[in-house]
């Protein structure tokens, strides 16, 4: 909860705010009494607390999609009121509806942070039609994608490990499918995302660069209700159903693709075609799981899960390939109301993330994966002592156990049995505390430390991670903002490719590997234009320090001493981010029914190691110098919508040879070859990247529910984009001789995605 103004303190109300139709908890829905300027904001479970001087005043509660609603409330004593909001497309078409997402930006202390409810993310058209949160936080400034097939997300000049992403509080390791396609997170079961791209709060740590904090749907406390979505590719369906009517809940959600059912189809047809090399089998699936139990006025439980995996499998007579990797996680929430000024919630969280492949080969049996399991513990206390005052604080408990690099390999004769690999134990903990006060109308201060720590391989590990933000109201519409962060990171994401691949290793700080540190500060304004109009741009720079790239020749498979092969280094960044961006107004014009938003980043990202590039910095691969993002939606009528955006960014930094030489004096094991030369590390550029989409929505309107059909274009003009860059070698024959001479290096572009149409039918009852 964020107190925005300020009153004398004498008598509390405090409750929920939750949908009048579902019963489920709106997480930032606006609670505000005009006449007293006294408001807040509802924290992630839906819960409310405000001072209010002993009187008869009117509570405005407002949120994003839904009517306000107006109560009048006599204060004599501290009460409890539970408030219930009706959507907006549930009600007369005359009535007013206030979205409050804009004045919360002005108004919030909290800077660089975007939050996005599912409604807002199905509206954006998709790859293949899977609706992806992951894709969608990419068209915010200063989120940028991995490149072309890949779901990672790079956040201010950051790594790709540097990101911490969170459902109900669990963490996942590697939030992707398909090698970086899809993203983990099945839009039905989702309810809404925050992403924290700076001035974290002090509750969040283990990471340098964002939080992606995933809530999932509790599920309809009223009736049943069912959801879901066939499409090219994949299907999905959400079930939900009160167990006991405003009590208890259960909501579960399931998602498949099924281009392994076509294929085996294609394969068993060719059985008796020497010729035809058989297509792998690939799926993927998702299975997430809600249970809500209300205790009484003052106690909630919440128990959320969920799995996923994707499955590779190739096989011959003679050779097979079994690939498979996934998350569980899961969270047990429990929250207590003490008072109307005291919230208590206490978390439990169980994650584990592996891969393994395995390969068989003319009676020889070769498997390797990975993996690692966190067990982890969180409590936090929320007290509002006054109007002007806002304390949290709260401590956790992480358990890691890293399995790295296990490899094992047999023969079916019994003559070979070998097996290697490492285990590796870390235990990782964080105390903090964090106070927002309001000085006045104006000026709102918010300040915390986090102490935090790190035991593994006999080191220990602490950092004292300071955070601090202001905001100054300049009128009603703007405000100014600015923060600092430090934060600490304890495990490390290793890899040897730019990309993020599920083979990747998690490794814990160890006597060799430090903790990895960043320091960002940011500066920004947000005006409101009109009603429906913001406009925000941010400064940052970043320090990062003790870096992790890999030594030149590095070997990562079937090594017992990993710490040997890494180089530590430091980096910085910095750059711009402005963002504009339109709600739909409250007339029946066509522009009052224009939504969407521009983004456009500027940015520098450094790296700089004595070991490479002769301690030269060097652009990492994902320094963007530009980004853009434009999304317009447009409603039509009330059946037709047409979606649209469009993306532009420099292309990524790559090391390219600049010259070639021929070895004629190998060793005397090998044979002559063309040797590149390579000057620095990444000094050269793909090219730019850019794509449009579109995408048309019609709604029907059954007797039984919600339907509509959803039309997606993906690059809809054919942008032909980098996926890799590789060199052909060009000869020439000698003319009446067998011999062929080289003439040259050619480079050559691998793309990915052509224009791809898709088609899905989404429903609900």
């Amino acid at each position: 909860m964020v107190t925005v103004t300020t009153a004398q303190s004498k008598v509390s109300i405090s409750g929920y705010v939750r949908d009048v139709a579902s019963g489920e908890a709106l997480s930032g829905a606006s609670v505000f009494s005009p006449a007293k300027k006294v408001g807040a904001y509802t924290n992630e479970y839906g819960f409310f607390s405000l001072s209010l001087p002993a009187d008869t005043v009117a509570i405005y509660v407002s949120f994003l999609g839904y009517e306000t609603q107006i109560t009048r409330v006599d204060l004599r004593k501290d009460i409890q009121l539970d408030i219930e909001l009706t959507q907006a497309d549930k009600v007369l078409k005359d009535v007013v509806i206030e979205a409050n997402s804009l004045a919360e930006k002005v108004n919030s202390t909290q800077m660089s942070m975007e939050q996005m409810t599912m409604v807002q993310v199905k509206q954006i058209p998709a790859l293949f039609g899977e609706v992806d949160v992951l894709r969608t936080l990419q068209l915010k400034p200063g989120v940028q994608s991995g490149g072309e097939g890949n779901s990672g997300i790079y956040v201010r000049g950051g790594g790709p490990d540097q990101n911490l992403f969170l459902v109900d509080e669990a963490p996942v390791y590697n939030p992707s499918h398909l090698f970086g396609l899809f993203s983990t997170f099945n839009g039905d079961a989702v309810k809404d995302v925050r992403l924290f791209k700076g001035g974290f709060p002090a509750e969040y740590g283990g990471r340098l660069s964002s939080v992606i904090d995933v809530r999932m749907r509790e599920g309809n406390m009223r009736k049943f209700s069912a959801s879901g979505g066939i499409g090219l590719i994949s299907s999905r369906l959400t079930l939900e159903t009160p167990i006991v009517r405003d009590k208890a809940s259960i909501s579960v959600s399931g998602r498949r693709t099924y281009a392994d059912i076509i294929t085996r189809q294609i394969n068993r047809t060719q059985e008796d075609n020497p010729d035809f090399n058989p297509i792998p089998d690939y799926y993927f699936y998702d299975l997430n799981g809600k249970l809500t139990l209300n205790l009484g006025e003052k106690d909630q439980v919440f128990i959320s899960g969920y799995g996923g995996r994707d499955i590779f499998k190739f096989g011959t007579d003679n050779f097979s390939a079994d690939f498979t990797w996934g998350n569980v996680a899961g969270s047990a929430h429990w929250t207590h109301i003490f008072g109307p000024r005291t919230f208590l919630k206490t978390v439990g969280t169980f994650s584990d993330y592996n891969y393994k492949l395995a390969n068989t080969f003319s009676g020889f049996n070769f498997d390797l994966s990975s993996g690692v399991r966190d067990i982890a513990g969180k409590s936090e206390l929320t007290i509002l002592p006054s109007a002007q005052h806002t304390i949290k604080a709260g401590g956790q408990y992480t358990y890691h156990s890293f399995s790295v690099g296990r490899f094992s390999a047999s023969a079916d004769d019994g003559s070979l049995d070998f097996a290697s690999g490492q285990d590796f134990f870390g235990h990782e903990m964080g105390i903090y505390a964090n106070e927002e006060f309001k000085v006045n109308s104006r000026l709102t201060l918010n300040g915390g430390v986090r102490l935090s720590g790190f035991v593994s391989d006999g080191e220990f590990f602490y950092g004292l991670e300071p955070r601090a933000s202001v905001k100054y109201n300049l009128n009603e519409k703007t405000s100014l903002k600015g923060g600092y962060t430090r934060m600490f990171q304890y495990v490390h994401l290793v890899s040897n490719s730019g990309a993020s691949l599920p083979t990747d290793i998690w490794y814990p700080s160890n006597r060799v590997v430090q903790p990895q540190r960043a320091d960002q500060v940011a500066l920004g304004i947000n005006t409101l234009l009109g009603e429906n109009f913001i406009l925000t741009d941010e400064i940052y720079y970043k320090w990062l320090k003790n870096q992790i790239d890999f030594r030149d020749g590095a070997q990562i498979f079937f090594n017992p001493n990993l710490n040997n092969e890494f180089v530590f280094g430091r980096g910085w960044g910095y750059g711009n981010e402005i963002y504009f961006e339109k709600t739909k107004g409250d007339g029946d014009g066509f522009f009052d029914r224009t939504s969407g938003w521009i983004g456009y980043t500027l940015s520098w990202s450094f790296r700089e190691f004595d070991a490479i590039n002769d301690g030269t910095p060097f652009f990492p691969r994902y320094d963007r110098r530009h980004d853009i993002s434009v999304v317009i939606i447009q409603e039509l009528s009330k059946r037709w919508s047409v979606t649209g955006s469009w993306v532009y960014g420099t292309g990524q930094a790559i090391s390219l040879p600049v010259a070639w030489y021929f070895n004629n004096s190998p060793a005397p094991d090998e044979s002559p070859s063309i040797v590149p030369v390579y000057t620095e590390r990444n000094g050269f550029r793909m090219p730019p990247y850019h794509r449009g989409d579109l995408g048309v929505v019609y709604k029907m309107f059954p007797k039984w529910g919600e339907a509509d059909i959803t039309l997606s274009v993906y690059n809809v003009y054919n942008r032909r984009n980098p996926f890799f860059l590789f060199f052909d070698l060009e000869t020439e024959e000698i003319s009446g001789t067998d011999i062929e001479i080289v003439n040259g290096f050619a480079i050559r572009q691998v793309s990915l995605f052509p224009v791809i149409p898709s088609f899905t039918f989404n429903f609900k009852f």
